[in-house]
């Protein structure tokens, strides 16, 4: 299973990088199927660099705030008003079941039909597992001012050095406070690509919203997951102060997620630190 991090901006796209947008990429023998975990503003752009708009297997949204989900409205575009015609099937979208009236509102369109033209529009059930090619995806509420909120487990099979067959495991925080269903959605996971938006001294008051490094790495120790992955960081957020409060509280692989880089999720973090400044040996 691969990684790409297609956007990683907390809040609001910046100079770097898109708003929040995962490409996850696994093959089931036959061939590749591609999910994204999220469609923030500014990310459909960026998308194209790394795969075709045709090939998109399913969109799975953790909740409905613009930095999440916004540029399905351009997606809509690409799919409904392509010249030469779509000729595939609608796209499966996945996430709160008010995901279809929010994006049909936010786009100016009439509930019937709004985007049902051009997507299967599904809602998640809390703890039901989701099957999408070789994905077994499993959604788990979390604290977020939001009517729905998710955290994702992205499970799908793969093989490690020696060739044995495992399961390898991506758990995704979306927007959180620290609460159980993070906890859960992270369990045993190979990587943990978990929001960090809000630094200690400053935010750590704000209950019920984001995440500190240093919140963010006591749900990593307590879900035992193996590496960490910080994302999310606003614009006004100094990267360096997150892996230092992330450290205090996880021993384990730790980095920060930068637009453009792709992750094998059964290996270590192995970028030169030249290239990713986050990244801090184990320890």
């Amino acid at each position: 299973m691969k990684l790409t991090i297609v956007g990683c901006s907390g809040s609001f796209p910046g100079p770097a990088s898109p708003a929040s947008c995962y490409l996850v990429t696994a093959n089931d023998g036959v061939r590749d199927w591609r999910i994204l975990l999220d469609l923030g503003n500014g990310s459909l752009g960026a998308l194209q660099r790394y795969m075709d708009l045709r090939d998109i297997d399913a969109v799975l949204l953790t909740h409905l705030h613009p930095d999440h989900c916004m540029d399905l409205c351009g997606l809509h575009v690409a799919v409904h008003w392509d010249p030469a015609g779509w000729n595939r099937d609608r796209i499966i979208v996945w996430g709160p079941q008010d995901t279809a009236n929010r994006m049909a509102t936010a786009y100016g369109l009439p509930s019937d039909p709004g985007m049902h033209e051009d997507f299967e529009f599904r809602h998640w059930t809390s703890g039901e597992e989701v099957s999408i090619g070789p994905f077994t995806v499993t959604p788990y509420p979390v604290r977020h001012p939001a009517e729905e909120a998710y955290a994702l487990r992205v499970e799908a099979a793969g093989v490690d050095a020696d060739g044995n067959s495992v399961v390898r495991t991506l758990a995704y925080s979306g927007d959180t406070d620290s609460c159980e269903g993070l906890e859960e959605a992270a369990r045993n996971s190979d990587v943990f690509l978990c929001e960090a938006a809000f630094h200690e001294g400053r935010d750590d008051a704000i209950e019920g919203v984001h995440l500190t490094g240093k919140r963010a790495g006591e749900a990593a120790a307590a879900a035992n997951a193996r590496r960490l992955l910080l994302t999310h960081l606003p614009v006004w957020n100094d990267a360096t102060v997150s892996v230092a409060e992330a450290r205090e509280t996880y021993a384990g692989d730790l980095a920060v997620a930068v637009a453009g880089v792709s992750y094998d999720v059964g290996s270590p973090f192995t970028l030169p630190l030249a290239m990713n400044p986050g990244v801090l040996p184990a320890g």
